[in-house]
């Protein structure tokens, strides 16, 4: 039976599923933008009237006629399974058997130590002090942004980093260059939280269930961004006013500016800092398993791409023609 979806019902279970589950606001907005254009694309029959052929159909349509790229088009297909394994609650054996998109296997851009410092006179303030960060501890740009005060430890020269990829907690160092320069980052920070408060507002997102557990600390020093956004924001989820952390795609304009001020060619982002992190500590002779620790790789394997990228080769051959 064709059953319309005109109503947000089923929108509204996905994203209660996806709460449940605390996955991230972002997770939240790609999963139901994915899961509106597959309805969508079959003239809003309900998802329960679709099968196999209608899930491969919509990704083939994807890749052929969207050219989007494999890893887009495999959130599509997480999207699509998330729908009806977790909220319409149905086995689909079938969506196993459909083909991933095979994603390019390509080494990391990574620049030389020369670059990163061309770069880092281009920027300044705030943005200066994350990239700073971001090349300094080989954090993600949203393991940076996301930090609170409480998880910079200036006494053990350490910063922990909280949920990261994968849901894993894990430590890296916190560079000794970088310390006074967080500490008055951070005395200005604390002066716009306290105007906050004066304000009315102070208020944090709290993860997960601490918020309840917890009812105070979303107002706690503690618990504030290191890097607050310039402007308070409404929550879309709860509706609650509150100053949000900088926004990602800031980092990612600056440093792009900030690469073509330098009269760098390649093509680098905030991610690249992390590849370069990396590689730097691997060429200055750190064994590859404390690599691996404080970029939180599951697997070593793959930590072991940057030695590919390396100076001298994975290997450390010389061209024979550099021997003639």
């Amino acid at each position: 039976m064709n059953t319309s979806i005109e109503s947000p019902k089923l929108l509204d279970q996905v994203r209660d599923k996806i709460r449940l589950k605390h996955y991230s606001i972002r997770t939240e907005q790609a999963y139901t933008d994915w899961i509106k254009r597959y309805i969508f694309h079959f003239n809003k029959r309900h998802p329960k009237d679709l099968g196999a052929n209608e899930v491969e159909q919509f990704l083939t349509y994807l890749a052929v006629e969207g050219k989007v790229a494999a890893s887009t088009q495999n959130q599509a297909k997480s999207a699509l399974l998330f729908l009806y394994k977790e909220v319409l609650g149905e086995a689909l054996p079938w969506l196993d058997d459909i083909e991933q998109a095979k994603v390019p296997k390509r080494l990391p851009v990574v620049l030389s130590k020369e670059e990163v410092q061309a770069i880092l006179r281009q920027l300044n303030g705030t943005h200066h002090l994350i990239v700073s960060l971001l090349y300094g501890t080989g954090m993600r740009i949203l393991e940076a942004l996301r930090l609170r005060v409480k998880d910079i430890d200036f006494a053990r020269k350490e910063i922990l980093i909280r949920d990261g990829k994968g849901y894993k907690d894990r430590v890296t160092m916190l560079p000794v260059s970088l310390v006074l320069p967080l500490k008055q980052h951070l005395e200005k920070v604390k002066a716009l939280h306290e105007e906050d408060l004066a304000k009315g507002f102070g208020s944090v997102y709290m993860p997960q269930a601490l918020g309840k557990k917890y009812p105070n600390a979303a107002r706690d020093w503690a618990w504030q961004y290191v890097f607050p956004s310039a402007k308070l924001s409404v929550d879309p989820r709860s509706g609650e006013t509150r100053r949000h952390h900088v926004q990602d795609q800031a980092i990612q304009r600056a440093v792009r500016q900030a690469v073509r001020d330098a009269g760098i060619t390649k093509l680098a982002t905030p991610h690249t800092f992390r590849h370069s992190f990396a590689t730097h500590l691997l060429e200055s002779g750190y064994d590859i398993r404390t690599v691996q620790e404080l970029l939180g790789h599951s697997d070593v394997a793959t930590t072991m791409i940057y030695t590919h990228v390396l100076n001298k080769g994975g290997h450390g051959v010389a061209s024979p023609l550099d021997v003639l």
